[in-house]
């Protein structure tokens, strides 16, 4: 980190000077963006005017026109050279990410690591957009699929992963052959604008522009790209409740959807399972990020058999969990985002004391004085039962705890909620994961056995279903979304049999 003797606000600005980000850019702007850890403005950026947004958009369309054309390994080639400005400036990047989420610096170079990942992924990929060749019932025919970009994509990101998600759209929708058009969050705007200027580095090597435009500003810029008819595709990550606006939108003008929405992620521990492998999963899985992670677990279902040990074997790690100041090594657990954030926990805790719930930590830290930061001591609630509150996800580190006797009960228990991201069994019995991977299991986009529930890699598809939104982004096939198939007939013959057996003669 820059000297320790200056403000966050100087480091903020020594890194994006470093990060090739012109001054003006964050300086003279009027949205301002705090940062978490003091919670002192570290910048001022200018809002996208609506026409200006409508500008880059029709930019974009225009580079897309052109880019479509370069073939995809070298689009691919391109992407490989932005993972090599990212390895560069790697620490210098994750840095910025902590001063501007409050996440832990071991957690901001994980971020930055995911992105070089999902660069060195999508540069394999760009020689691997294959269709499938089919056989045809009409002879001398051939039957083959073929893959071609969409156009503008249109990527809403929010605060917690301000660049990893980005990257994950952004990788594979270039390879692809379509331009982008990203609207960040706007708690997290200096983010956005580091990474476009280490892309558009890359994208001058190879006499590129216009293929990444950022739009910096709240719900009415987000609303831009939702109703804009020259993008086809827009990747949406957020609430639930954001995405229930989102959807229909798009729905109306019959363009794509990638929704990353809540969740309300569960665990469930068995009597067989690895109780310190088990401790150390779960602490990490709820206390991570401060549990402002989209795959923070949120919900752990105990088998009351060994309900007692477990919990207070999570309670010596909550006990000892450093909560402070993100920059420091030793440090666990930073700040939540806002006071908005830490007002939703405190609501939330309530509900839960009311409902009956025993309630370990939750309560707001002096940290160095910074009275404008908002740290909390992460949260155990032993609940009686699933209540209200624990079915509603809260965007802070509060992990409740519940016994139950059989397998089939914890299921159901898990299932009982609106979303479905992410989910885990603790296990030493084959059986039980089998079960829980199942089609009777846990019906979440991700399911894993004897892992937390956070910590996906690029090369699975992540996603999830229910109130999640079913968007699918990152490795596996999640490249199609970001395409259009054609289907093809081939005729090599001198004959034209048709289809189905039908006969046409003239």
């Amino acid at each position: 980190m820059p000297a320790a003797n200056t403000t966050v606000s100087d480091q903020a600005a020594q890194l994006l000077d470093e990060l090739g980000v012109p001054k003006q850019t964050y300086r003279d702007g009027e949205l301002e963006t705090r940062t978490p850890i003091t919670g002192e403005v570290i910048g001022r950026v200018s809002v996208s005017a609506p026409s200006a947004a409508h500008h880059a958009i029709d930019a974009a369309h225009e580079a897309f026109l052109r880019w479509r054309k370069v073939p995809a390994p070298v689009r691919g080639e391109l992407i490989r050279e932005f993972g090599e400005e990212l390895r560069k400036q790697k620490e210098t990047l994750a840095q910025l990410v902590t001063l501007e989420t409050g996440k832990i610096l071991a957690e901001g170079r994980g971020e930055v690591q995911e992105m070089i990942d999902i660069c060195a992924f999508a540069a394999g990929l760009s020689r691997q957009l294959h269709g499938l060749t089919m056989p045809s019932e009409r002879p001398n025919h051939r039957l083959m699929e073929t893959w071609h970009p969409l156009g503008v994509t249109g990527i809403i990101t929010a605060f917690n992963f301000p660049v990893a998600v980005w990257s994950w759209n952004a990788a594979l929708a270039l390879v692809c052959g379509n331009t982008l058009v990203w609207k960040p969050s706007e708690k997290t705007p200096l983010c956005a604008l580091a990474v476009a200027a280490l892309f558009q580095r890359a994208a001058a090597l190879l006499g590129e522009k216009d293929l990444n435009t950022v739009l910096i500003g709240g719900r009415e810029m987000g609303q831009v790209l939702v109703d804009h008819p020259r993008i086809p595709l827009v990747s949406a990550t957020g609430s639930t409740a954001m995405g229930r606006q989102v959807a229909p939108r798009l729905a109306a003008r019959f363009a794509r959807a990638i929704l990353e929405l809540g969740g309300n992620n569960g665990a469930i521990v068995c009597p067989s399972a690895d109780l310190e492998l088990t401790v150390r999963a779960v602490a990490f899985a709820a206390m991570g990020t401060a549990g402002q992670r989209c795959t923070t677990l949120r919900r752990l279902f105990v088998q009351e058999e060994i309900y007692e040990r477990l919990v207070e074997k999570l309670k010596q790690v909550y006990a000892t969990a450093v909560v402070g100041d993100p920059r420091e090594e030793r440090t666990l657990v930073g700040p939540l985002i806002d006071e908005s954030a830490y007002r939703n926990m405190m609501r939330a805790l309530d509900e839960a004391r009311s409902d009956g719930g025993q309630i370990l930590g939750g309560e707001r830290l002096d940290v160095k004085g910074w009275e404008q930061a908002f740290y909390v001591s992460p949260a155990i609630v032993e609940m009686p039962q699933q209540t209200a509150v624990v079915k509603r996800e809260t965007f802070a580190p509060i992990l409740y705890i519940m016994r139950y006797r059989e397998l089939e009960e914890a299921i159901r228990e898990h299932n009982d909620v609106p979303q479905g991201l992410s989910s885990s069994i603790f296990t030493n019995d084959i059986r039980e994961a089998e079960r829980f991977l199942g089609p009777e299991g846990s019906d979440c986009g991700i399911a894993n056995v004897n892992v937390g529930t956070s910590g996906a890699e690029i090369g699975g598809a992540f996603g999830g279903e229910k109130d999640t939104g079913g968007g699918r982004e990152s490795g596996s096939d999640a490249w199609k979304a970001y395409m259009r198939r054609a289907t093809n007939t081939i005729n090599y013959g001198r004959e034209l049999p048709l289809a189905q057996g039908i006969r046409f003669e003239v």
